[in-house]
């Protein structure tokens, strides 16, 4: 039953995708894709309960052990992650398919579907693989799908955007690979559980200079400053439920991967100097980034990579308590940033303009959209009760109780974020909720309303599809004491990797 649970992850959506290219009918291929990605969550459920009762979870691919074959493994930070990443990735279907993204022609009909599913396959060889070079390969997978989906309608600036995001991807690719090639020349495997010890071995120089390629190579992954240049100029150009799940997942993978393989290959007893540094700037550039945009989507791009650094902070203590708030992080960061990029796109849509200047023009939307920006936002911003303030305040006590100058800088550094965040949360307020009163025309400069296709067809599923993300973000908050047990068993596996270890190369657990 484990060995279906960890295959099904990734053998549905592949199989989903061969099947939307054979010309079935629009409606079985979206019906299709919601079923299989809510088959996805619950697998990824599923996992969550063995792994935490059990411990990891291993499939042996054709029952050829490591490091001879592929191992899938499963515990309790890949199967969570797993989970939240089919739900949002779910959601955010369900928000393509109201909007018509896959409806309006017949080229993105045929695209957007298997894409989609690959890009679903990608992300769930990522959190379940147990080796450096499938890891690899997953990476690849989510990037052929990606650059399918970021230049889905093939305009010039699509286009453009999806050959810079293309290049750099491409360029963190190769250096990726020679990472695999040099640490396998090294050690003789790439299998993670195997790689830890023999790393180990290596002299400090040369685990000094893979520690430092590794990281490079997933902060180019994960957006972390000065890295991240190719974000905001690529994301905020795709189809709106693209640019969704893309912010909401794949630099999380990125962050996860970093995690990883961190804790496994290069373990660590006191603060990471150089990681926390990254954390700082990345915090600081990127919000300071968002403050000075005008477009609705490149202010939402450039918050997301200032909150990449609140996921580095926790990783940078190398301790229980800091992990544990970076898991935390990435579960509501991945909810809370899917739903504000769906809600901007339900003002978009309204007004045919993402620039903050013009949407004061316009009246204010219902209260249902307004309700659907606030949670986020005030959420993203770590206002209490909401899952950020939980979040961030795991980051805290971590800082606090790991004590010394550069905790206290990391703990100072995340309080100014947020302040400037919530700033930057009140521009948006101000701009799209603070305009006309409802009802009255926008003034003779203000852009031409938007066509209502898409609205009239599905505007229902559009609106649920949102307020289930932000419902998502309130239940992390409400199950915020059972969610934090988990994420600290979570830390702890990830600080004592000898489970993991164990069940990889002993076969246990399976």
């Amino acid at each position: 039953m484990t060995a279906v649970l960890l295959a099904l992850p990734i053998l549905l959506p592949t199989l989903g995708a061969g099947a939307s290219l054979l010309g079935l009918p629009r409606a079985v291929v979206r019906t299709a894709g919601v079923v299989l990605l809510a088959a996805v969550a619950a697998c990824g459920a599923a996992l969550l309960v063995l792994a935490d009762r059990d411990g990891p979870q291993t499939l042996h691919a054709g029952d050829w052990p490591a490091p001879l074959g592929i191992t899938l493994v499963a515990d309790r930070l890949s199967a969570l992650l797993l989970t939240v990443s089919a739900l949002v990735a779910l959601a955010v279907l369900l928000f393509a398919i109201g909007q018509g993204t896959a409806e309006e022609r017949r080229g993105a009909a045929l695209a957007f579907h298997p894409a989609y599913l690959v890009l679903v396959t990608g992300l769930s060889l990522a959190f379940l693989t147990g080796d450096l070079f499938n890891l690899f390969v997953a990476f690849e997978v989510m990037l052929a799908a990606s650059y399918v989906l970021i230049t889905l309608d093939g305009d010039e600036n699509r286009t453009r955007a999806g050959m810079t995001y293309t290049i750099v991807s491409l360029t963190s690719s190769l250096l990726f690979l020679a990472l695999v090639a040099l640490v396998y020349a090294s050690t003789g495997t790439v299998t993670l559980a195997q790689l830890g010890p023999r790393i180990a071995e290596l002299p400090d120089g040369l685990r000094s200079a893979l520690a430092l390629l590794l990281l490079s190579v997933l902060g180019i992954k994960a957006a972390i400053v000065p890295l991240h240049f190719w974000l905001p100029d690529s994301y905020p150009t795709a189809p709106s439920p693209i640019t969704a799940v893309f912010a909401a997942l794949l630099t999380k993978v990125g962050v996860y991967a970093l995690l990883r393989t961190q804790t496994l290959l290069f373990p660590r007893t006191e603060v990471w100097l150089l990681l926390a540094c990254a954390a700082i700037i990345t915090m600081i550039l990127g919000i300071l980034g968002a403050l000075a945009q005008d477009d609705l989507n490149r202010l939402l791009s450039f918050t997301l990579v200032s909150h990449i650094g609140f996921m580095l902070f926790g990783l940078a203590l190398f301790d229980t308590a800091g992990l544990t708030g970076t898991i935390l992080y990435i579960v509501h960061h991945i909810v809370v940033q899917a739903a504000l990029f769906l809600v901007t796109d339900l003002i978009v849509l309204r007004t045919d303009t993402a620039a903050l200047h013009l949407l004061r023009r316009w009246p204010r939307p219902g209260p249902v959209v307004v309700a659907l920006f606030l949670v986020p936002a005030l959420s993203l911003s770590g206002i209490p009760p909401f899952s950020g303030f939980v979040a961030k305040l795991a980051l805290l006590q971590a800082a606090v109780a790991r004590g010394g100058p550069t905790a206290y800088l990391l703990a100072g550094t995340a309080l100014v974020t947020s302040l400037l965040t919530l700033y930057t949360m009140s521009r948006v307020w101000t701009a799209a909720f603070m305009g006309h009163p409802p009802g009255r025309a926008p003034t003779d400069e203000a852009p031409a309303a938007a066509p209502a296709s898409g609205l009239r067809r599905g505007k229902g599923l559009m609106l649920a599809a949102t307020a289930g993300m932000a419902a998502a973000g309130v239940a992390v908050a409400v199950c915020a004491g059972p969610l934090a047990r988990v994420s600290e068993r979570a830390a702890e596996d990830l600080l004592r990797p000898h489970a993991y270890r164990s069940a990889v190369m002993e076969g246990t657990g399976r």
